[in-house]
């Protein structure tokens, strides 16, 4: 796919976050865990933040999920989403603990419940950036 094909606000990828970026390039969920505690956390940081350990391993998960807050986003802040307006902006919670902020997929607005239970979708949109979002469990 060619880099220009896609016109919505990529992530800024670094050192520190590249593994998380290289695990999705596979379709594979990889977080960081505590090697010390054995905690789970995302964003990816240089340090766990349950007991500030530098010793850290970045962890394949299963992506299990659940819905744990969203909105519906009716604002347009960038003209590349305006077509998809309104769409959500989720917050959901994997099955280690860890929360991240994402976009749900095949499920209409009026559907969204707390505590759905979501699996991913790996979304190829360049070359090189794989987006994580989520849609309803399949099981």
């Amino acid at each position: 796919m060619p880099e220009t094909s896609y016109r919505k606000p990529l992530p800024r990828i670094n050192e520190l976050s590249g593994p998380h970026w290289e695990g999705l390039k596979r379709h594979e969920l990889l977080i960081q865990r505590c090697i010390a505690c054995g905690k789970h956390w995302f964003p990816p940081s240089h340090r766990c933040p349950a007991c500030l350990s530098i010793e850290y391993e970045w962890a394949p998960v299963s992506g299990k999920a659940h819905l744990w807050s969203w909105i519906h986003m009716w604002q347009r802040y960038y003209p590349a989403f305006e077509a998809e307006i309104p769409y959500n902006v989720a917050y959901v919670e994997l099955e280690e603990g860890v929360r991240m902020m994402t976009n749900l997929v095949d499920v209409d607005l009026e559907d969204l419940r707390c505590d759905m239970p979501l699996e991913p979708v790996f979304e190829d949109v360049t070359a090189d950036v794989t987006l994580l979002k989520f849609r309803p469990a399949q099981s």
